[in-house]
C-alpha cells in the first residue's frame, strides 16, 4: 500500500465532515523512512489546493504563509524557497510552485500531514469524534512512511493520537512511545504555532529544536 492509496477514504470523509464545495488536503514531503513525521490539526479553505479547480498537489499549508516560518526556523526549507512564499500572495501560487516547495520539503527528510484530513471552510474547531475516524488512516500512513520519530501539535491531536489526556505545557520534550503494527513509535507534544496558537511559536521552535539534536543529529554521529 502507498500513501496515495489512502486518498479514496479521506474524500470519502471530506463529503461526512468537510466543506462540501472544497476538496480534502492530504500530506506531503518525505515518504519513505523521513526524520520527522509533522501532524498538525485539519485544513481551511486558506489552503488554495483545497479548490476544486487546483490540479496539483493537495498537500498542507498550501498558499498560507505563517507555518513557513516554522520550518524556516528550524532549518527545514531552503533559504530561497522561504524567501519566495513570504513574497508572494498566497493565491499567486501556482501548482509547480507548490510542487517545488514539496520537493523542497522532501530534500530536508520531513513530511506533513494532518490528523483530520477534512477541509473547511475556516478554523472552526472539530470535535474529537470526527478526529477520531481519522486515527487509524493516520497511524497506516505513519506504518507506511516509516517516520523516525512523530511530532504532534496541540492538545487536542496530541490526547487523540496518544489515547491518552494530553496538556503540552505539562509534557515539553517528554518522549511517548505507542506501538502501530509491529513498530514501536517515539511520539513528542508540541505547542500548536498557528493561528491562535501564533504566541507559542517560539515555544515550538525550542522544543523542535531540542528533538531535532536528541533524535536525529546525535544519532547521525554515532
Amino acid at each position: 500500500m502507498t500513501i496515495a492509496d489512502l486518498n479514496s477514504k479521506y474524500d470519502k470523509l471530506q463529503k461526512k465532515y468537510g466543506a462540501k464545495e472544497l476538496d480534502s488536503i492530504y500530506n506531503g514531503g518525505c515518504e519513505k523512512n523521513p526524520d520527522i513525521c509533522f501532524v498538525f490539526m485539519n485544513p481551511t479553505g486558506r489552503n488554495i489546493a483545497s479548490s476544486k479547480n487546483w490540479k496539483g498537489i493537495k498537500s498542507p499549508w498550501i498558499g498560507t504563509k505563517n507555518i513557513w516560518d516554522l520550518f524556516d526556523a528550524l532549518n527545514l526549507i531552503n533559504p530561497t524557497t522561504y524567501q519566495k512564499i513570504k513574497s508572494i500572495k498566497g493565491s499567486e501560487w501556482t501548482e509547480g510552485f507548490a510542487l517545488e516547495v514539496y520537493e523542497d520539503v522532501k530534500k530536508h527528510n520531513f513530511f506533513i500531514t494532518n490528523l483530520g484530513k477534512c477541509t473547511q471552510i475556516d478554523a472552526r474547531p472539530l470535535p474529537d469524534s470526527v478526529y477520531l475516524e481519522y486515527l487509524s488512516l493516520l497511524e497506516k500512513e505513519i506504518e507506511i512512511i516509516n517516520p523516525k520519530v512523530i511530532i504532534l501539535f496541540g492538545n487536542q491531536v496530541s490526547s487523540i493520537v496518544l489515547e491518552q489526556k494530553i496538556s503540552v505545557s505539562q509534557v515539553r520534550k517528554q518522549e511517548f512511545i505507542k506501538k502501530i503494527g509491529k513498530t514501536a513509535y517515539k511520539f513528542y507534544s508540541v505547542y500548536y504555532p498557528i493561528g491562535n496558537g501564533r504566541f507559542n511559536i517560539n515555544k515550538s521552535i525550542e522544543d523542535i529544536k531540542w528533538i531535532i539534536d536528541k533524535e536525529i543529529k546525535q544519532k547521525e554521529t554515532v
